[in-house]
């Protein structure tokens, strides 16, 4: 089993705080890591439509029927269930008392909000970071296999063909939790929605021209999107607001979770198909951002993370903000250093004051460097980020 790094922060604060959620997407390991770590709790999935139906129906019944320490997993489908686990943790002041976890973050955030705030730690688990994978028998060589395979813990236990279960993925749970949080009559248009979304990967939002392209309306496109959020496929990148300069764009960009998910979706089925397509360089982009937020989310960092974009003529791919400290961050997919790869970071420290030494730029080939603007890192070194 490899090892998930987010463990140890979850056993720590189940020593102090009387609830423990972990979120993130399906299939994540959500389940095998809180059951790991606590495997003399009481497991109850709420998947399970009978137990479900005994949580909504007699939620007191349910939570004695639990015992003193219980895993319920899936919560979302039972949200009552967390005003009367804030009167038993009131009363009973038991460290550690209830792991909770769901896979349907804004709603199941919305619940904890209203009924454990200041009783709960809240965690949150991607699929497979590559510092948790880089030094085990699942190893890959180039960086295009990983960003073709994806890293859902399922693909690599049992060695399955990464597109056909992504798409079985999409199918099974994707299409159902649209059709359980929205009424989408068409699921073939919202299909055409999702490879809209993966073809625009790493590009700034523009819900109308997503919406004219299938025909529905700019506010249904932003309703399908936020449901993509809700389950954990996709996120947006929001730009830095520092008026460095007067015409910064103002608009989101898109990203997935996955990219293993987003090749499926781009109908790609081998790493050649990946390596002949436009969206490659974008693919990329969208594996480094994505390992970086595993890492903070992993040690338990709340992400305050952004890009940069000067209405077009200057770019900042990611920036991570640390307190007014702006470590800025520029993805590059090839192997060979450009020297035009550091025109827009030293404009940036020119127009923003951010140091040299917050500087890196992270590429696809192997080799680390310390230069007078940047750091050059190889993208298996991402750990030398300081987050």
């Amino acid at each position: 089993m490899i090892t998930r790094l987010l463990g140890s922060k979850i056993s720590q604060s189940a020593q102090k705080m009387p609830v423990i959620a972990v979120t993130g997407p399906r299939q994540s390991g959500k389940s095998t890591l809180i059951q790991q770590l606590f495997p003399t709790y009481t497991y109850l999935n709420l998947e399970d439509i009978e137990l479900r139906q005994f949580a909504l129906s007699d939620p007191k019944g349910f939570l004695q029927h639990a015992g003193k320490k219980a895993i319920i997993d899936e919560v979302q489908y039972a949200p009552e269930l967390l005003s009367y686990i804030q009167v038993i943790t009131d009363r009973e002041k038991i460290a550690g008392q209830f792991i909770i976890s769901g896979s349907q973050n804004l709603l199941l955030m919305h619940s904890i909000a209203q009924s454990l705030a200041g009783r709960v730690a809240i965690f949150n688990l991607l699929p497979f970071s590559l510092q948790e994978i880089q030094n085990t028998d699942f190893a890959l060589i180039n960086y295009e296999d990983y960003i073709f395979k994806g890293f859902y813990p399922r693909i690599y236990d049992l060695d399955l063909e990464p597109t056909k279960w992504l798409q079985d993925y999409l199918k099974t749970y994707v299409e159902r939790d649209v059709r359980q949080i929205l009424n989408v009559g068409d699921l073939a248009t919202f299909r055409q929605f999702l490879e809209i979304c993966a073809g625009r990967i790493g590009q700034l939002v523009n819900f109308s021209e997503i919406g004219n392209m299938i025909g529905v309306s700019y506010q249904t496109v932003k309703k399908w999107l936020s449901v993509l959020e809700t389950s954990f496929i996709v996120y947006t990148l929001q730009p830095y607001h520092q008026n460095f300069n007067k015409r910064i764009v103002k608009t989101p960009k898109l990203y997935f979770y996955d990219t293993g998910l987003a090749c499926a979706l781009l109908n790609l089925r081998s790493v050649e198909d990946l390596n002949r397509h436009f969206a490659k360089g974008a693919l990329f982009e969208n594996f480094i951002i994505n390992e970086i937020l595993k890492n903070q989310l992993n040690q338990a960092i709340s992400p305050r993370n952004y890009f940069w974009n000067a209405s077009g003529s200057h770019e900042i791919d990611l920036l991570l903000d640390k307190g007014g400290r702006l470590i800025h961050v520029e993805i590059k997919s090839s192997r060979t250093i450009g020297a035009h790869f550091f025109d827009s970071m030293k404009y940036f420290q020119a127009v923003s004051g951010a140091l040299p030494s917050d500087g890196y730029l992270i590429y696809g080939g192997d080799e680390m460097q310390k230069r007078s603007e940047v750091q050059v890192l190889s993208w298996k070194s991402l750990h030398h980020i300081a987050l």
